[in-house]
């Protein structure tokens, strides 16, 4: 029997602690890196719900089982949800489907719609909307895991607390009234619970990271397809059951601990190689549906939390001056052809975002108070030959050029998304490609 086999056996029969075995083989640096990455949709769904249910509510209750409109479209002051977009305006419920079944009643609506459904590891279990039940309208039961399902038109959630993320298409100002009308015809009922506590951060230490980590495993158990991981992770005491006790841990397991802590985003990033084409990171097919793909999907809950899968909406980036993983940082030139416009079947647009130091994007002020531009914008101005020129960047191009400047922030990375909703094929399929931007 070699070393690692003694320390195994020993640790099951209580002779020595089971993380310190583990460490002792050099297998919990590891399983600390990988439990980190896996828990961090848990944790950033988890700390939204809290961001959001503690904010002022424009006289909507705090508690779960609440539907709450949101009705101002996002500017720079939002700082909630990390890459909002400037399209839609959002009506938000965190569930908790514990208590039984709720149900949801779409209105008829003659715009682009999207109710997203969101286990807390960050999957869209369903879209209802435009794309999939039409703007007919209709009611929907909404089950959790187990649940008989009963009622009009079922739809099954993988864990007892989701999210439901409405997002309604306005024009701008003007066409706030009717938007608002629409939200209001939105109605989620069943039973009513209090906000569930708070839990730890991604900022937060490491023991207390796991340890909110471990019970929202509990809370929320993870699909039996992910057993592989969960085995590999279970070397740090964290189960779908319960086990983590950081009192267990001697100084040599903690070592080992934040030493793969520490290594856990930037692994993940690596991992998650961009698909990149002429300057452009296209979304991978598996975005907003993860599968087993952990490294992405923590990506993803860091840096665009509640990602639409490409069928519903296509988000691009640039490849910063840098290189992949870079930010933008001068004035550029972005250039349509004449007829080569996005191709969609509802919006496209361009958003502009400042990078913060922790791997989020948000709106950015500026002069204009403009955070977007595309298809709905007032007064964009194409060239005589058919052609859209966008200016991207800190300066302003001047003259006429301003009517299609996207302002940067006065300072620091930035970076854009050119958003694509309900894409074509030609799109999804690869046959259309967003032009190189231009450094001026």
């Amino acid at each position: 029997m070699n070393r690692r086999e003694i320390l195994t056996a020993a640790a099951a029969i209580g002779l020595v602690p089971a993380a310190r075995a583990v460490a002792a083989a050099g297998d919990l640096r590891g399983a600390a890196r990988e439990a980190y990455i896996y828990c961090l949709p848990l944790i950033e769904m988890a700390a939204a719900r809290d961001r959001m249910l503690h904010e002022s509510g424009e006289g909507q209750p705090a508690g779960l089982n609440f539907l709450k409109p949101t009705r101002k479209l996002t500017t720079d002051k939002n700082r909630t949800i990390t890459t909002p977009n400037n399209d839609t305006l959002y009506s938000s419920a965190w569930l908790d489907l514990t208590k039984g079944p709720l149900t949801l009643t779409i209105p008829p609506s003659d715009r682009y719609v999207s109710v997203a459904l969101l286990n807390m590891y960050s999957d869209n279990d369903a879209i209802l909307g435009t794309r999939t039940t039409g703007n007919g309208g209709g009611r929907y039961t909404i089950v959790g895991p187990g649940q008989p399902g009963s009622g009009p038109n079922i739809v099954r959630c993988s864990t007892p607390h989701a999210w439901l993320l409405v997002r309604i298409l306005s024009d701008g100002p003007a066409d706030l009234a009717a938007a608002h009308a629409l939200q209001d015809r939105f109605v989620l009922t069943g039973p009513k619970t209090p906000p569930p506590r708070a839990y730890a951060t991604r900022k937060s230490s490491w023991k207390d990271y796991f340890t909110s980590a471990q019970a929202l495993l509990i809370a929320d158990p993870p699909p039996a397809v992910d057993g592989v991981v969960l085995a590999r992770i279970a070397a740090l005491g964290l189960k779908p059951g319960g086990g983590f006790d950081p009192a267990k841990l001697d100084a040599a397991a903690i070592r080992e601990i934040e030493a793969g802590v520490a290594e856990a985003l930037p692994s993940a990033a690596r991992r998650s190689a961009p698909n990149i084409v002429a300057g452009w990171t296209y979304p991978r097919g598996d975005i907003g549906v993860w599968g087993q793909d952990y490294d992405f999907r923590a990506v993803v809950a860091l840096g665009g939390l509640a990602a639409l899968p490409p069928v519903e909406a296509m988000y691009l980036r640039p490849v910063g001056d840098g290189g992949p993983g870079t930010m933008l940082g001068g004035n550029y030139r972005l250039s349509f052809a004449a007829g080569k416009l996005p191709p969609v079947d509802s919006f496209w647009s361009i958003t502009m975002y400042e990078a913060t130091s922790d791997g989020q994007f948000f709106l950015t002020e500026n002069a204009l108070n403009r955070f977007s531009i595309g298809d709905r914008s007032p007064g964009l101005k194409k060239n005589p030959d058919g052609s859209l020129d966008i200016w991207i960047g800190r300066n302003d191009p001047g003259g006429e050029k301003t009517s299609n400047w996207l302002p940067a922030p006065a300072k620091g990375p930035f970076t854009i998304s050119l958003r694509a909703y309900l894409a074509k094929a030609e799109l999804l399929d690869g046959r259309w490609r967003a032009p190189p931007l231009t450094r001026l």
